[in-house]
């Protein structure tokens, strides 16, 4: 079991019940086992971050990138959450909010090959 820093349950919380329509496309096709059987868990706190969408059996992180995520300082936040995920073993697929909403069955496809 990973752990995570408990001042982050609270967001964590707060953030699944604000998730963005990118979010709540993908986990309408992810949830409930879905994809290989596998369980997904959303806005799920590991470590300092909350991830986007977690598969511990999979050990797969899968964050949604909007505009923020493509700034300087937005792609430099990333490679560091990515690096430290990879630090603990979890491999991070990462997808624009645009992929979701053009080609939400790519999206589906290149999860599926790393479940």
């Amino acid at each position: 079991m990973l752990r995570y820093k408990e001042n982050l349950k609270g967001n964590s919380r707060q953030l699944r019940k604000n998730m963005t329509e990118a979010e709540q496309i993908l986990w309408s096709r992810i949830r409930g086992k879905q994809l290989k059987g596998m369980q997904f868990y959303r806005q799920k706190p590991i470590g300092g971050c909350i991830v986007d969408f977690y598969c511990p059996k999979a050990e797969l992180v899968i964050e949604l990138d909007g505009g923020q995520h493509y700034s300087e300082e937005g792609k430099e936040r990333d490679i560091r959450r990515d690096e430290y995920m990879a630090d603990m073993g979890l491999r991070v697929l990462r997808f624009s909010d645009r992929e979701v909403f053009e080609n939400l069955q790519a999206v589906i496809e290149k999860i599926w090959s790393h479940i």
